[in-house]
């Protein structure tokens, strides 16, 4: 095998807060693509947990391809019910046995989509408003002689830190540290109103909540869209009393936190008199449809104009899915070697399909500032270390859990 090329270079700029302009956005944990997320990411833990718990190892699996169908609902001042309820649908790969003993794969695909929108939502009943269709297969896959997705006994299973585990892919990953002030601003908004102590303050808004921020030069500006609770809204004064309300306590977050107040807008729509309600909190409510992949990328925003993968990591195999494991890895590296240095830090790991997991093909270090050689064998030293012990990773994302959205 090929050691990995590990380069640690000094470069000049970040292209975050370095940059003349900037734009970024998070979707929020109610949004129907973050809740897609969310319900495959769950889905992957719960089942690898399962079958560690019962077999001692995980069973193969790609939960990946979850998309969630909004239900319907009646919504008017005073007045936010479902009548019809949401539809998860997961497609993908996974074993239902393991030799003669069933896996109960349909109850925890249930309860991994329950327990995910029980936590982003106002009154989610699942009996009434939750519905899951199963299209998981087990397929043989070609070359194999016993199919993976049909273990017969602990030898078709593999270990989590199994050093002849190979990447399955091709994949091209990326990560940073520090956030910009920006990109803080836009994550830590979102995470401000959909928090418990928001939400207990203000218990008549809503969990889909979407955060915009642009900055020219020393200019920011953002946009909130953040839904209420329609039955908790007799009349538009009411709304609009309300929404003034929020605003100023996110402004006053701002101002203590950042120590400014950018020019902020709340919910645009209200310039053309449409009120942002919802029956359990989300546009999921009126029929809105979720996809794994298509919101917050693995650090929790969308940020354009920085390196970033399109990976789509939640509900991936967590045993040798590189796509998943380096995108972990590589903002992990970003933090770790720029906490160690005090200076901002990018990585990119690339790897080719049947490499060794701890010997991707290529990692680039770029630190943002002047680089002696001991700190460059510091850095190098720290990545090969991590690579080492990828088991871990897998281990984090299992046991741990770890937000990719």
């Amino acid at each position: 095998m090929t050691e990995t090329y590990v380069s640690i270079a000094s470069v000049r700029q970040s292209g975050g807060g370095d940059a003349q302009y900037e734009l970024v956005e998070r979707k929020g944990v109610g949004h129907p693509d973050t809740m897609c997320d969310a319900i495959a990411e769950r889905a992957s833990r719960y089942y690898a947990r399962y079958c560690v718990e019962h077999f001692g190892r995980v069973a193969h699996h790609w939960f990946d391809k979850v998309l969630l169908f909004g239900g319907e609902a009646t919504i008017d001042f005073g007045e936010g019910e479902l009548t019809k309820p949401y539809t998860v649908l997961y497609a993908g790969k996974g074993a239902y046995r393991f030799g003669d003993q069933e896996i109960p794969l349909e109850e925890i695909l249930f309860r991994a989509a329950a327990d995910t929108l029980a936590e982003v939502t106002t009154g989610f009943d699942p009996k009434r408003h939750l519905t899951v269709r199963c299209e998981i297969v087990d397929h043989q896959g070609s070359g194999r002689g016993r199919s993976r997705y049909r273990p017969l006994g602990p030898e078709d299973l593999t270990e989590i830190g199994d050093t002849s585990l190979v990447s399955n892919d091709c994949n091209l990953l990326h990560g940073y540290h520090p956030l910009s002030t920006l990109e803080a601003m836009v994550y830590e908004t979102e995470q401000l109103i959909n928090g418990a102590a928001f939400k207990a303050a203000n218990p008549d808004t809503g969990w889909d909540v979407k955060v915009f921020g642009s900055r020219r030069g020393s200019e920011y500006r953002m946009i909130v869209n953040m839904p209420f609770l329609a039955r908790d809204i007799d009349t538009m004064e009411t709304y609009l009393r309300r929404k003034d309300e929020c605003r100023a306590q996110v402004a006053a977050f701002l101002d203590t936190t950042f120590g400014m107040v950018p020019d902020l807008l709340f919910n645009p729509t209200d310039r053309n008199n449409r009120p942002y309600l919802t029956a359990l909190g989300s546009v999921a409510d009126t029929g809105d449809v979720g996809v794994v992949g298509r919101g917050n990328r693995l650090n929790g925003l969308i940020t354009p104009m920085r390196s970033m993968s399109i990976e789509a990591p939640a509900g991936k195999n967590p045993l040798d899915h590189t796509g998943k494991l380096y995108g972990v890895l590589a903002h992990q590296l970003a933090r770790e070697i720029g906490e160690m240095l005090g200076m901002p830090v990018d990585t990119h790991i690339f790897t080719s399909k049947e490499a060794r997991l701890d010997q991707p093909d290529e990692v680039v270090v770029e630190v943002h500032g002047e680089l002696d050689e001991e700190h460059r064998a510091q850095a190098h030293d720290h990545v090969i270390k991590r690579l080492a012990a990828m088991g871990d990773v897998t281990r984090s994302i299992v046991f741990d859990g770890i937000t990719m959205w």
